[in-house]
């Protein structure tokens, strides 16, 4: 993500880079919280298809 790579490599504030790119800071910091359960699922969903 741009705004990722600007703080890091220009030493730049989170809240400067998501105004430049017109990002939201709770769009900056989220982190997707993949679950066992979930991968379970996808791997169900997928065996159905093939049968």
């Amino acid at each position: 993500m741009l705004t990722q790579q600007s703080v890091a490599e220009r030493k730049i504030s989170i809240r400067l880079a998501c105004q430049i790119f017109a990002v939201s800071e709770t769009c900056y910091r989220y982190q997707p919280i993949l679950s066992d359960e979930n991968a379970e699922i996808a791997h169900r969903l997928i065996k159905l298809r093939h049968l």
